[in-house]
């Protein structure tokens, strides 16, 4: 008996050893594949080795970060095979597998480049197939030759003493307009650092308010405590030049709107710069009803290919249940969480889509929470806009006629309110963000790159943000977001805005009492 039970023991011990042999060597097969597609240039064999869309943290500097897609990596790859002189030698350093998921760790050698790499990876066994789900690589300091051409962008105040600059528009490479939320509409300039108010602005611009908790209690407000002001996100947000500005003086401003009763909504207006005077005022579209909460406006604005004026506004809830049945931002009845497309005079353009008798005027598409920025990529004619999720699900989208965003019944992210379920509006179909974040970005108002400081960032879209002082570096290639770079991880600050001056530099405002423009320059040119 003794001996049918050791044998017994020696079989299924030996079984063991031989399951865990051939997952050492499915895996090592999968990390044979990702070395040698990478040496000799086979992006085939490298999307062999990767799950779809895993995402890569590739080393940069020690202030920048990577983030390409199992695709967009293979992608840099061609079928020709490297000469010599850069030539990489990998090597399997480590394996680690428990049940269905392993660690592992390669060095990668490229003596031409005095460069060695670490990768750390993770793989998964998905439908008895090994896949790697993840990799993040580090490496030895570049040489000074190869650092001379790798893009080291540095941060220059150029102004401070701003009160939270939302936007900037440009009027020349050293005059421009800055919208302050907290504070006024001001003409800056550059070199001398003068500011100057310009006077003619409506006077019923929302600022802070003295919240009472008692009338209040339903909610709309978070947190409040009785007798305390809280200003969120209300003020001057938008300023944007007309297309004809040289021959018509026109500028826009998006600002948060309030009553006699203190309850506010988006409101957009027009008028004539002369000097520091603003002349001619009209509005131009109100996101109305007036309610209470000042937040969620959404305010972003800008000028299409095609002459008209794009406007993102915001569902303004804060939290998910004060939607009624049909959300608020599913509503084509209501130009709340829309992007609505007028013409420069705010008529309703003869070729806006038909969204029914019951729509409303000027509606091109709907499902958005809080888009505060809108950019015009002129080299495609494409608009895209950032937009806030609640619990994550910060997103970044193009202006699609007649799209439906998804919120509140589609999001990439959750919800303030616990267990939360949208009414669903039957045959909708909804469109999927063209990139998303899987932490919280808050992203703003952003810019496509077009100057000659970063050659490498050309055609690249800019994307600020307000959690954690973020900024990222988007490569946008036919539309799509083929990988991410968040910039000056080391040196964050609440940012509000990127935008670039005539001549192709590129600056950010920062969302502070103590507001400051900043200049990024290249210390590598």
């Amino acid at each position: 008996m003794k001996r049918y039970l050791f044998f017994a023991f020696l079989i299924i011990t030996l079984n063991h050893q031989m399951n865990a042999q051939t997952e050492q060597e499915a895996v090592r097969t999968v990390l044979e594949n990702f070395i040698e597609g990478t040496s000799y240039n086979y992006p085939d064999k490298i999307l062999r080795a990767f799950y779809p869309g895993t995402p890569m943290f590739l080393h940069n500097d020690a202030d920048t970060v990577m983030i390409y897609s199992a695709e967009r990596y293979a992608s840099l790859y061609t079928r020709r095979p490297p000469g010599t002189r850069n030539r990489r030698y990998g090597t399997i350093l480590a394996i680690d597998i428990e049940k269905d998921i392993a660690s592992a760790k390669i060095e990668t050698l490229i003596p031409s480049f005095d460069k060695r790499f670490i990768d750390l990876v993770l793989l998964k066994k998905i439908d008895d197939e090994w896949k790697i789900i993840s990799k993040a690589a580090t490496a030895e300091p570049i040489p000074k030759t190869i650092q001379q051409t790798t893009p080291k962008p540095v941060k220059k105040v150029v102004i401070d003493g701003l009160n939270k600059p939302w936007s900037m528009a440009f009027l020349n490479e050293d005059d421009a307009l800055v919208a302050e939320k907290d504070g006024s509409l001001l003409l800056v300039n550059l070199k001398s650092k003068s500011t100057k108010v310009i006077t003619g602005l409506p006077e019923d611009v929302a600022r802070e308010v003295l919240i009472d908790t008692v009338k209040h209690s339903n909610g709309i407000f978070p947190a409040a405590v009785h007798g305390k002001k809280m200003s969120f996100n209300a003020g001057w947000f938008q300023v944007l030049l007309d297309p004809d500005f040289q021959n018509n003086q026109y500028i826009y401003l998006s600002y948060a709107a309030e009553n006699d009763e203190q309850a506010s909504a988006l409101k957009i207006i027009r008028g004539q710069l002369n000097g520091s005077m603003l002349s001619n005022v009209q509005m131009l579209f109100l996101a109305g009803p007036y309610s209470h909460g000042l937040y969620h406006y959404g305010g972003g604005m800008a000028f299409g290919s095609d002459g008209k004026l794009y406007i993102s506004t915001g569902e303004r809830n804060f939290y998910e249940h004060l939607n009624p049945k049909i959300p608020v931002a599913q509503n084509i009845e209501d130009p709340r969480g829309k992007i609505i497309r007028i013409n420069p005079d705010g008529t309703i353009p003869k070729d806006n889509p038909d969204f029914g008798r019951k729509g409303v005027p000027g509606l091109y598409a709907t499902g958005i929470r809080a888009a505060q920025g809108i950019t015009l990529n002129s080299n495609t004619g494409q608009l895209w806009f950032s937009e806030h999720g609640t619990m994550q699900g910060d997103e970044l989208n193009t202006i699609v006629l007649k799209a439906n965003y998804g919120w509140p019944n589609r999001t990439t992210g959750g919800y303030r309110t616990k267990d939360y379920r949208p009414y669903e509006v039957s045959g909708t179909e909804y469109t999927d963000p063209s990139y998303f974040w899987q932490h919280t970005i808050a992203p703003t108002g952003l810019t496509f790159y077009n100057g000659n400081e970063f050659q490498q960032w050309k055609d690249n879209l800019i994307v600020p943000g307000l959690s954690k002082g973020n900024l990222w570096r988007m490569v946008v290639e036919n539309e799509e977001i083929i990988s991410a770079e968040e910039l000056f991880i080391n040196d964050r600050v609440r940012l509000r805005k990127a935008v670039t001056s005539p001549l192709g530099i590129l600056y950010l405002l920062t969302d502070e009492v103590n507001g400051k423009i900043i200049r990024v320059d290249n210390a590598n040119k």
